[in-house]
């Protein structure tokens, strides 16, 4: 498994998001932390508390997008989740251990898919073994045992391996995964109620295979699939999984300042403090019981992300805020920053508007001027309105495209080209009437 250095993890994140240095090198250090607290030897090793982060900084400046990297970069169990879905113990919703158990899940699926491919040779080999006996004729058409059998056999092989037979229909038996579905109003703890009471008529019952026609392609990957999951030790996987979500698990907690607030007006407020009270032990350490045994908590790192407009960190419950312990402040994006959004990243605005296009045969450019315009505009707007960060860049370019998106299929073969006159022309009634933009952008 590779592992990368902070500067590797930052100029990964660069990519695709502009300037919030301070943020990229915090998250950076965070995961460069988990590979440096395994090779530390084990006394001390358990020790090593994971230090989490907390990322503040108004929407649409980049919080969510460096989680949706991280991710990949990670390669190791990540959850991504809103802390807004969850309600207290003992009210109707989620309740936040359903988190651990997700991250599991997560885990079960990558390894269980790590294992796969270290089986799919073999597996390969005995799906086709599988796909020739239904191949070759039995019966009075056969040919006899011995030698005969076996240059046909080889025959065969030779044409299903150069792709000759794909086009040939096949009965394969295959196992019906269809298992009645149990609904369950979920309470706390209960939404796994469900898939345990399908495991168990599942395993009461013996398995129901089903006979399907099916091309000789598909039928080799179905064998194919089949084989590889008699292959993998599910035992194992389980194993490696749980260790994975211990060791080196990481959860980006969403939209943390929802939870925030503590002035509580009437009644029981179940989705604020109640939920850090829930929160608290899980980010502290604690054992959580999943379908597929008991989960620790100690070492899996949390970052945390919230925009904080109405409430502070400070309205976070101590305890939960000294669990919480590097802050950074994402910075709020002006003129200069939203010319490098539309131009830099590799799935910049520009570029992504530009294929579009090109699927219609309309080939679309962007002069300097224009792309000027469109980020000075997103910058007066959002300082006259709401400041939605670089979302605002969203709204005005599906403005300024909106006839050329719907006329395209007529306008095959020209050239668009767009410059600073015409993004005026086509935004100057939102920019002038403040009333408009604020409903329209």
């Amino acid at each position: 498994m590779q592992t990368f250095t902070p500067r590797e993890i930052v100029s990964e994140l660069d990519k695709y998001i502009v300037g919030q240095k301070n943020a990229k090198r915090s998250v950076a250090i965070a995961l460069r932390n988990r590979w440096r607290r395994q090779q530390v030897p084990e006394p001390l090793r358990d020790e090593i508390a994971p230090k989490n982060i907390i990322m503040i900084g108004p929407t649409g400046v980049g919080k969510t997008e460096i989680a949706r990297r991280l991710a990949r970069l990670a390669q190791a169990p990540f959850l991504k989740i809103e802390a807004s879905k969850f309600t207290e113990v003992g009210y109707v919703g989620r309740d936040v251990e359903s988190m651990i158990r997700d991250i599991t899940d997560l885990a079960v699926n990558m390894v269980k898919a790590e294992e796969s491919q270290k089986v799919e040779k073999k597996a390969e080999e005995m799906a086709e073994e599988r796909l020739l006996d239904l191949l070759l004729p039995s019966g009075k058409g056969a040919p006899k045992e011995g030698e005969n059998a076996q240059a046909t056999r080889e025959k065969l092989r030779k044409l299903l391996r150069a792709g000759k037979l794909n086009d040939r229909n096949v009965d394969v038996e295959v196992v019906d995964r269809n298992l009645p579905i149990v609904e369950i109003f979920s309470a706390s703890g209960m939404e796994e109620m469900d898939i345990n009471i399908k495991e168990m008529f599942g395993s009461l019952f013996p398995k129901k295979k089903k006979r399907r026609k099916v091309k000789v392609s598909e039928a080799l990957t179905l064998l194919t699939q089949e084989e590889a999951q008699r292959l993998i030790d599910m035992d194992s996987v389980v194993k490696q999984a749980i260790d994975r979500v211990e060791q080196s698990g990481i959860i980006f907690l969403d939209e943390i300042d929802k939870i925030a607030g503590r002035e509580t007006s009437y009644g029981p407020d179940v989705s604020r403090e109640g939920v850090q009270r829930d929160i608290l032990p899980i980010v502290e350490g604690t054992t959580v019981t999943t379908k597929y045994g008991m989960v620790r908590t100690d070492h899996v790192l949390f970052i945390a992300a919230g925009a904080f407009h109405v409430s502070k960190p400070s309205d976070l419950i101590p305890e939960l805020q000294g669990r919480f312990p590097i802050r950074v402040e994402l910075d709020s994006l002006g003129k200069e920053d939203f010319i490098r959004i539309l131009k830099e990243p590799q799935n910049a605005l520009i570029k992504q508007y530009t294929a579009l296009m090109e699927t219609e045969a309309v080939k679309l450019a962007f002069g300097e001027d224009a792309i000027a315009e469109i980020a000075e505009m997103a910058a007066l707007i959002n300082e006259r309105t709401e400041n939605i960060g670089a979302r605002r860049l969203y709204t005005i370019m599906e403005r300024l495209l909106d006839e050329i998106s719907f006329d395209a299929p007529e306008m095959s073969g020209k050239n668009m080209v767009i410059d600073a006159r015409v993004v005026r022309e086509k935004l100057k009634d939102f920019v002038e009437d403040e009333d408009l933009s604020r409903f329209i952008l």
